[in-house]
């Protein structure tokens, strides 16, 4: 088939000098689909190709933007609380109970002024017993790694509207922005929630999985790709999956390995894999493999890294992805990009680099360090507008594949 864009020489160009045209069409395709507040979207750049390979509804990584994006997610922040309600002002943020990850707690921070730079009044707020259990009262005082304070307060549901434990705190939300991705769903019933909660309570892994969104994505990169003449394969990764299985009893393992092969046998010779866990996050249930046999055969060690991830959520279904070998380098070590979107427009970025790891390999793991990063400071050969324009396309265009999973979860 005869494409007009062929090359990812020629794909840079074309979305440098075409960047309203594709930004129009992907704004008429989100009107009509459920936009999801916050988004992380982890880029792959090979010699051949960008493509997506994660995408996180509640990323915990917003201390690693330079301050200059924040601003932009400032901006963006108001736009989508000024479709709520105009001058929207009370805003509650519902975190993860991670009380002893002081990573975390610098995220929640940085989340916390961004939204205030937007002109709004921000609560923390949790109703998870649990996390209050550990400090012994209903609000937690806690310490980020940088040395900022956080102060998370106990809430209880009345009446539809989330209210706090402590006399005297009144909470008063126009809006709840949700950080927390219900791994394991938290006991709230959702349905009698007056305020509006964005992203929607209902796409955490609970209940979404990977495999559907490369799916939707799939979908979306080939109807971008068939309206503008581009060759789909320059802007996604191939994959497959499989389901129902056990990495405990080995239930399924042969199976996996033998779709493994398949896929390794569409790519070019000396490809890798990764196998992900479908509801898999922070990195966790992840194998790169070179071969179908490295699956059957894998050890207890290895079997138990895929088993069992965050809040011990089981894994049951893996998503087999192409592994996309990348060309980025930072104080050369492997590196992909990271970009944030909020309200469903790309606001910033970092690059996650990892000197333990090789070009082909999870660099969310061991060893990885976050190096901020402003989106125009993108540069390879002095095309920084070049690479800002790509990365900001394929972060959209599987924000816009997140919709289309969002619609499907909350119908």
């Amino acid at each position: 088939m005869s494409f007009k864009v062929n090359t990812k020489a020629e794909l840079e160009q074309f979305f440098c000098h075409n960047l309203n045209a594709i930004n129009e069409w992907i704004d008429k395709a989100q009107a009509a689909l459920p936009q999801p507040l916050t988004s992380s979207v982890d880029v792959r750049e090979s010699k051949t190709k960008f493509a997506p390979v994660d995408h996180n509804m509640y990323p915990a990584g917003f201390n690693n933007l330079c301050s200059k994006d924040l601003l932009f997610c400032a901006d963006h922040f108001r736009e989508r609380f000024d479709q709520i309600k105009p001058n929207l002002n009370r805003v509650g943020i519902l975190p993860e109970s991670h009380t002893k990850n002081k990573y975390y707690l610098d995220h929640l921070y940085k989340l916390k002024s961004t939204i205030e730079m937007s002109d709004a009044n921000v609560t923390l707020f949790s109703p998870d017993a649990n996390l209050f259990a550990e400090v012994g009262g209903d609000v937690a005082v806690l310490e980020s790694f940088s040395g900022h304070k956080i102060e998370i307060h106990r809430a209880q549901v009345q009446d539809g509207q989330f209210i706090s434990y402590t006399p005297g705190v009144k909470f008063d939300f126009e809006a709840v922005v949700l950080n927390n991705d219900q791994s394991v769903p938290l006991e709230v019933d959702w349905k009698s929630i007056k305020t509006p909660v964005l992203p929607s309570p209902y796409v955490g892994w609970f209940k979404r999985q990977k495999i559907h969104h490369f799916k939707h994505y799939r979908e979306t990169a080939n109807k971008f790709a068939n309206h503008f003449g581009i060759n789909p394969d320059l802007i996604q990764a191939h994959f497959s999956y499989v389901e129902n299985i056990d990495f405990n009893t080995k239930e399924g393992l042969d199976e996996l390995g033998n779709e493994v092969d398949k896929l390794l046998a569409t790519l070019p010779p000396g490809s890798s894999v990764f196998a992900k866990a479908s509801q898999g996050t922070y990195g966790m249930g992840i194998s790169v493999v070179s071969s179908g046999e490295e699956i059957r055969s894998m050890n207890r060690k290895g079997r138990n890294k895929m088993d069992v991830g965050k809040n011990n959520l089981k894994f049951t279904s893996v998503l087999i992805q192409e592994g996309v070998e990348t060309v980025v380098k930072y104080d050369d070590a492997p590196a992909e990009v990271t970009i944030y979107l909020v309200n469903g427009r790309s606001s910033g970025g970092f690059m996650r680099t990892n000197p333990l790891k090789g070009t082909q390999a999870n660099l969310n793991s061991q060893g990885m360090i976050y190096q901020k990063l402003c989106l125009s400071d993108v540069k390879q050969d002095c095309d920084h507008k070049i690479k800002e324009a790509v990365y900001s396309v394929i972060a959209r265009l599987s924000t816009l594949a997140a919709s289309y999973e969002m619609k499907e979860l909350m119908e």
